[in-house]
């Protein structure tokens, strides 16, 4: 047999799909993602596409207070546009925020002139992405406009009418949080070496400059991560409903996949899990107040401390909250306080 035709019909290295920066700037983007497997390009494309145009975080204005306005049916003294041009001009302005708190902008001009996007006044933690965007033109020495925004954070489109019980003289206004104002996406054939039946990607994305558009795919990768997450955590066995959420849905894939080490616990708590077989964040939260003390010399006081590290990266555990639960026999083990070597202990001296 012909050593050389064998070796010839061996496949070759497939490698991994990169993804290309082909043109990026703060508001446009063009990105390649190749090689892929047939049929891939869609599959990729497609969620992508919506999570990005729905699901990316934003920052954006839902309710104005103009002073000596009472509705958006009316005008004000010495502004050429009435207060309904106002508030769709204001819908359009884009805000950069450096944190994920609420918050409030004001703006107070006199006229004459022409009222812009950058004379709002910001805190430290916003930024008028668009400053040039006209809002009102003021035609008289004596107008005056002064306005209050509020600012929050959310994701998608918000409309004015999901305000409810707002008081008299607040504006609800339709509110954009999401940055992300187009996306494009097509798939081409490309080869790899002599195979041809492998896809390529092109992605074309438009924002507002809120996020730059390499910001935006990733966070939209991450929520795709985060959901798809869900599935590997199915199992062979039927699911019981057991009236508690699941862990798993509940939190980030990286926080439920994070290392038990990663808490800063004390050695002894840290041994108590690891001889537990707990290695995961995720792993301990699956468990049960009552499951966790009766791992071997893992008391109140190490439930005390494992609450305590869980809070502090955001993850309240009810069942872990001491306070709310009775007291466990597992205490009096806890409060000696003794070395995993020195676990005989209770043994010998009921000897």
């Amino acid at each position: 047999m012909d050593d050389s035709r064998d070796a010839g019909l061996e496949p070759i290295p497939i490698p991994p799909a990169t993804v290309k920066v082909v043109e990026t700037d703060d508001t446009h983007g063009l990105f390649i993602i190749e090689p892929l497997p047939r049929g891939f390009g869609m599959t990729l494309g497609n969620p992508l596409r919506r999570v990005l145009l729905s699901s990316i975080p934003g920052t954006a204005i839902d309710w104005i207070r103009i002073d000596g306005v009472q509705h958006e049916y009316t005008t004000v003294p010495g502004v050429k546009e009435d207060v309904v041009d106002i508030m769709l001009n204001i819908k359009a302005v884009d805000i950069r925020s450096a944190s994920d708190r609420p918050g409030k902008l004001r703006l107070e001009v006199d006229g004459p002139g022409q009222v812009t996007a950058g004379d709002i006044m910001v805190s430290s933690d916003f930024e008028i992405v668009n400053p040039e965007l006209h809002i009102a033109t003021l035609d008289s020495a004596k107008a005056r406009l002064t306005i209050e925004m509020n600012v929050e954070q959310g994701r998608g489109y918000q409309p004015a009418a999901a305000h409810e019980g707002l008081p008299i003289g607040v504006l609800p206004v339709d509110a954009i949080f999401t940055p992300v104002r187009k996306v494009n996406y097509s798939v081409e054939r490309t080869r790899v070496g002599q195979h041809t039946d492998f896809e390529r990607l092109i992605l074309d994305v438009w924002t507002s400059g809120a996020v730059s558009p390499s910001e935006a795919i990733r966070q939209g990768a991450q929520e795709l991560v985060e959901h798809f997450f869900r599935f590997s955590t199915v199992t062979d066995s039927p699911t019981e409903d057991s009236g508690k959420p699941s862990w798993a849905a509940a939190i980030p894939a990286s926080q439920y996949n994070m290392v038990v080490e990663s808490l800063g616990l004390s050695a002894r708590t840290l041994n108590c899990l690891k001889r537990a077989a707990i290695h995961k964040v995720g792993e301990v939260l699956e468990k049960s107040r009552s499951e966790l003390l009766h791992i071997r010399n893992f008391g109140e006081r190490s439930l005390e401390e494992l609450d305590e590290k869980l809070e502090l990266i955001g993850i309240k555990h009810p069942e872990l909250r001491i306070d709310e639960m009775p007291s466990s026999d597992n205490e009096s083990t806890d409060s000696l306080d003794l070395p995993l070597e020195d676990s005989t202990f209770e043994e010998k001296s009921e000897a």
